[in-house]
C-alpha cells in the first residue's frame, strides 16, 4: 500500500518511483494530479514503487490505477532525480524515478487513484499544459534518444 504524501515530506531516504512516457497515434499520455502538493498540474503517470515490487510491475500497476490502461513498457528510458528543498534549504522531498517508454493504442482513458483526469496530448500541444517542473523536458529527452536500458 502506498504511503500518504505527508510521510514523504522530509524523508530520511529518497523514495524510488516509476513514470512512463506513453505514445499513441493521439499523442502523449498525461495525467492531471488530483492530490496535493501537485494537484491541478499535469505530469506523466507514475508513482512510488512498493516493497517487493519490480520496477516493471510498479509502472504497469500505476498506469492501470491512474488511467485504466494495461501497459507493458518497451524499455527503461531515463533516470530522473527530484530533490526539492524547503525555504530553509532542508530537503522536503527526494525521489529517484525510473522513466519507462512504450507505445499504446489511443484507447479510452479512465482517470483513477490520484489522477483527476487523463488524456492524450498531441506533441505540438504539450507546452500549452501546466506541467510539473521538468516534465516537458523529460518527455522531449525520452522521445529524442535511444533506449537507456532496453528490456
Amino acid at each position: 500500500m502506498a504511503q500518504p504524501d505527508h510521510v514523504r515530506e522530509y524523508p530520511a531516504r529518497p523514495f524510488l518511483g516509476v513514470s512512463a512516457v506513453i505514445e499513441s497515434d493521439e499523442g502523449i499520455l498525461l495525467i492531471e494530479r488530483g492530490k496535493p502538493p501537485l494537484a491541478g498540474l499535469w505530469s506523466l503517470p507514475g508513482g512510488v514503487v512498493e516493497v517487493g515490487e519490480t520496477l516493471e510491475a510498479a509502472i504497469a500497476r500505476e498506469i492501470e490505477e491512474e488511467t485504466g490502461l494495461s501497459f507493458v513498457p518497451s524499455h527503461l528510458a531515463d533516470l530522473v532525480e527530484i530533490i526539492r528543498p524547503d525555504a530553509s534549504g532542508k530537503t522536503e522531498r527526494h525521489y529517484v524515478i525510473a522513466v519507462y517508454y512504450g507505445k499504446s493504442g489511443a484507447l479510452p482513458l479512465v482517470a483513477g487513484d490520484d489522477a483527476a483526469s487523463a488524456c492524450w496530448v498531441g506533441r505540438a500541444d504539450l507546452s500549452s499544459y501546466s506541467m510539473t517542473q521538468g516534465t516537458l523536458e523529460v518527455i522531449e529527452k525520452v522521445l529524442s534518444q535511444a533506449p537507456l536500458f532496453p528490456t
